[in-house]
């Protein structure tokens, strides 16, 4: 089966740091063009990964022999680009979050459909074997019934002038670190979550967020406890705790490529650990996207789903910022001033 041809729009370091490597070294895929909107910088990465040099986006777009595009933008401008190469009959592999912007992200949706054309968020953890391991073992009732899910994402402080920092892009660690136990708790507790709260703290200058916490519920009444941030020191886990037991999964998010995946199952007999042999899950994504392309799969409905948590997340941070629209809130603050 011929490997399915792609371009990639930007040099992100997330590109030149792990896709494209994987790109070069993944049989299921072929780079064949890199594009910026610098020709100098184009030229340095494509001569680095043994490819075409493309100065600006819209020239990529144009290629023929191109059957795929790889979006690798700030979050900002995930929109625009990804519509343009759907609209060029391109199929799309785009960073996460797909877009900052619900009603945008069903459009890309529909517009994928319609085209027959696959679009893939590029949520990568997902693809990698352990967690799949996990919901086994949850399934089989290794834990018993499931009671509560934690999730935490956060990494330290980076310069101030990172895209992270920059609204305009797209910035604030919702988008950046939220992501990763938003989208967790989709994976292991399914599509039925609402959000109970949020509160995004901190900032960059007075420009972003750099921290964030929030509740979720499924109708059934499991809870969810999410953590995230850009000012932390690093730490990337979840939990699943259950009647019967615990499982925990330290590393979740971004394993390396070589070392073992552990999962930790603790019950009242004791802690056994679960190893597993080492797996590149920029590799399997790619292999999940290039099946994707050949089937033409649609944006899965995950996706949407993290999409509406996301914009849900931020809208309940907001309110949270204004007491009147939570008559509850302003209850409590009349009950706390009568008491002074």
């Amino acid at each position: 089966m011929d490997p399915v041809r792609i371009g990639v729009l930007g040099c992100a370091d997330i590109a030149r740091r792990r896709m494209l490597p994987a790109m070069r070294d993944c049989a299921d895929v072929e780079l064949v063009a890199v594009a910026s909107r610098h020709a100098a910088t184009a030229a340095a990465t494509a001569a680095d990964f043994h490819c075409r040099p493309v100065t600006g986006y819209p020239a990529l777009l144009e290629i023929p022999d191109v059957d795929a595009v790889y979006v690798p933008l700030p979050a900002a401008l995930h929109a625009p680009w990804v519509s343009a190469a759907l609209q060029a009959g391109k199929h799309v592999l785009a960073e996460k979050p797909l877009t900052t912007d619900l009603a945008a992200t069903r459009r890309l949706a529909a517009l994928a459909a319609d085209g027959g054309l696959a679009l893939m968020e590029n949520v990568m953890f997902v693809h990698h074997s352990r967690h799949e391991r996990v919901r086994a073992l949850v399934a089989d009732g290794a834990i018993g019934a499931p009671r509560t899910f934690q999730a935490t994402f956060a990494v330290p402080r980076l310069p101030e002038s990172d895209i992270r920092y920059d609204p305009a892009l797209g910035g604030g660690a919702l988008w950046d670190t939220g992501v990763y136990p938003v989208r967790a708790a989709v994976h292991f507790l399914g599509e039925g979550l609402r959000v109970e709260g949020a509160v995004l703290a901190g900032d960059a200058g007075g420009r972003v967020d750099t921290a964030g916490t929030a509740l979720l519920s499924t109708p059934d009444g499991v809870t969810a406890q999410l953590a995230f941030g850009l000012d932390h020191s690093y730490r990337s886990c979840y939990e699943i705790w259950g009647s019967a037991g615990r499982i925990v999964v330290d590393r979740a998010f971004t394993p390396p490529a070589g070392h073992p995946a552990r999962i930790v199952l603790e019950r009242r007999t004791g802690t056994e650990e679960i190893t597993l042999a080492p797996e590149d899950q920029v590799h399997r994504t790619l292999v999940a996207f290039a099946l994707a392309v050949r089937t033409g799969a649609p944006l899965p409905p995950a996706s949407l789903h993290q999409a509406a948590l996301l914009e849900e997340l931020r809208r309940s941070a907001a309110d949270g910022k204004n007491p009147g629209r939570h008559p509850a809130r302003t209850m409590l603050t009349q009950v706390d001033s009568s008491l002074t």
